[in-house]
């Protein structure tokens, strides 16, 4: 369903070069650092092209290039877009439960905290938004060699230089991701089975510091035996239906907040803080 990147088979990363043992000059030490973060292949091709027995051959255990490769938006006007519509609804989702108004700011502030990655997560995949990604422009790349290549830096740049590497989207995310809307869209959700399944995401008990636990306790209960139902009428041959969705949206739970931040909204936002915005779009009144 999706477009698969292309699986280098020639990797230059920290384990193949000291499976090597070659000794190399510093030039060649940092175009090899460099190209153990990304690849300087923009092609895509589909993985079933590639033999898996010479991939396993070629390519060493402990590579770690395919985790550690940088990506973004192949079309970020469009996906971005689209994402800020999700958002949007995601956020509207949630002012339009009386329930969650009725919690305190705080709980109120802290499920939006931990709840808006899975809850915008599961907007993706009812809007069946397709992720495409490529490599990381090879300027960006080229720049970030010439940095890494200079003398020390100060404490500032580089808290500021490790930060911008930490964000970064990487390919590992970004088919973490792609994963989580697969299992969703085998499922083929009702528009009643993802209102349900939100709640019950977004009334999630084992956030730390909430002050009305028991409460929104009793709401995730309640929508969990309100999806249940559902379920059970629009399927009611398939017993197993109910816990293949539960099971599903649990790895929702592990997607990263900067890899949703930096690939759809720091295009848009620039260096402002998400959750800031997230938290005034939360709390505006209509007039």
């Amino acid at each position: 369903m999706f477009p698969l990147e292309e699986i280098k088979t020639t990797c230059r990363c920290s384990g193949y070069r000291e499976q090597q043992q070659q000794p190399h000059t510093i030039l060649y030490n940092i175009l090899s650092r460099a190209d153990s973060n990304y690849s300087n292949n923009d092609s895509l091709i589909n993985n079933n092209q590639v033999n898996q027995y010479n991939y396993n051959k070629m390519m060493p255990h402990n590579c770690h290039c395919k985790r550690r490769r940088a990506v973004c938006l192949k079309n970020p006007e469009g996906t971005c877009q689209m994402a800020s519509d999700v958002l949007v609804k995601t956020i509207c989702f949630m002012k339009s439960l009386p329930s969650f108004s009725q919690l305190p700011v705080k709980d109120q502030l802290s499920l939006l905290r931990d709840c808006w990655v899975p809850l915008f997560s599961l907007g993706l995949a009812q809007e069946q938004t397709v992720i495409e990604v490529k490599d990381v422009p090879q300027a960006s790349m080229l720049r970030r060699i010439l940095l890494n290549g200079q003398g020390p830096q100060s404490e500032e740049e580089q808290e500021v230089e490790d930060e911008g590497k930490r964000l970064l989207p990487t390919l590992a995310g970004v088919h973490k991701l792609r994963s989580c809307l697969n299992r969703l869209w085998t499922l083929d959700l009702s528009p009643k089975e993802y209102a349900y399944l939100k709640g019950a995401m977004l009334f999630n008990p084992d956030i730390q510091g909430l002050s009305t636990t028991v409460f929104i306790n009793s709401l995730q209960q309640e929508a969990q035996r309100a999806l249940r139902e559902v379920v059970l009428t629009l399927h009611p041959g398939d017993l197993g239906r109910f816990s293949c969705i539960l099971l599903s949206t649990s790895d929702l739970q592990t997607v990263s907040q900067s890899l949703i931040t930096e690939l759809f909204f720091r295009p848009v936002i620039g260096q402002a803080d998400l959750l800031d915005l997230l938290s005034e779009m939360l709390f505006i009144r209509q007039e």
